[in-house]
């Protein structure tokens, strides 16, 4: 069977993403996944995205981390999902779509896509490090060297180390570039490694650097390897809302596969 793909990336993150409204994808081929993510022996990616029917909405989201299992809410992901069902003509300006995490609302103006985020009600703080989840579970770390630090051992340390253990958490190190400005490096649990960005995990770290006062802003810009994003967001009484990620979606290319 040939399947056509096509490679997007989202500042850096990058991912095979299929057309599977014909549910002609086998997602229980973990091992088969994984071999399309990898960069020597397929075509190489963060993650492998399927767009699916849904009832209701736009369409369903159905994320693979690189490592063949599906995962968490993946917010470049998303992002550039919502850039695909864009040139697939199934959507406009506007998309509602549904994900792992819940349904989520989406636009795509001035070249970039903004994708709501799910509410966050808990934002655990801890002496070096916040944890919260925005779609993924997030571990959010000051750090002072930031561009000399080794992402992948350390992130690897705490991502398997108490608490997390075999579940795992994301890992993110921060620094602070302005009052509203943040550098951040993220350690992805399902790659394995550091990724050149993460969006649950800039949106993550936003919402930890206001809940410990590191910024009074609620439209932050996020530093990453792959390029810049921003997470803008409401605080209420029972943590934050209408948290906007905004950032841009390109595809990169088009091919074919046999599964």
């Amino acid at each position: 069977m040939i399947l056509t793909f096509y490679k997007y990336q989202g500042t850096g993150n990058d991912f095979i993403i299929i057309d599977n409204r014909q549910l002609l994808f086998d997602k229980n081929n973990t091992k088969r996944i994984k071999m399309l993510c990898d960069r020597r022996f397929g075509i190489g990616a963060d993650g492998l995205i399927l767009l699916d029917n849904h009832e209701t909405l736009d369409f369903k989201m159905v994320y693979f981390n690189s490592d063949g299992n599906e995962s968490s809410m993946c917010g470049n992901g998303g992002r550039c999902i919502v850039a695909f069902a864009n040139l697939l003509g199934i959507v406009e300006s506007k998309a509602s779509f549904m994900a792992i995490d819940g349904r989520h609302e989406a636009i795509i103006e001035d070249g970039l896509v903004r994708l709501q985020m799910q509410d966050v009600s808990t934002t655990e703080k801890y002496e070096k490090h916040v944890f919260l989840n925005t779609g993924s579970p997030h571990h959010v770390e000051l750090v002072d060297d930031l561009d000399q630090l080794n992402v992948k051992k350390i992130g690897s340390e705490i991502r398997y180390g108490k608490p997390y253990y075999k579940k795992g958490s994301n890992v993110n190190f921060v620094s602070k570039n302005s009052n509203d400005n943040f550098s951040v490096r993220t350690y992805e649990r399902g790659v394995e490694d550091e990724t050149l960005s993460c969006g649950t995990g800039v949106t993550a770290v936003a919402l930890a650097m206001h809940a410990i006062g590191k910024t009074a802003s609620n439209f932050v810009t996020l530093q990453t390897p792959g390029g810049e994003l921003s997470v803008t967001f409401k605080e209420n009484n029972e943590g934050y809302n209408d948290i906007w990620l905004i950032g841009p979606a390109n595809m990169i290319f088009k091919g074919e596969m046999t599964w």
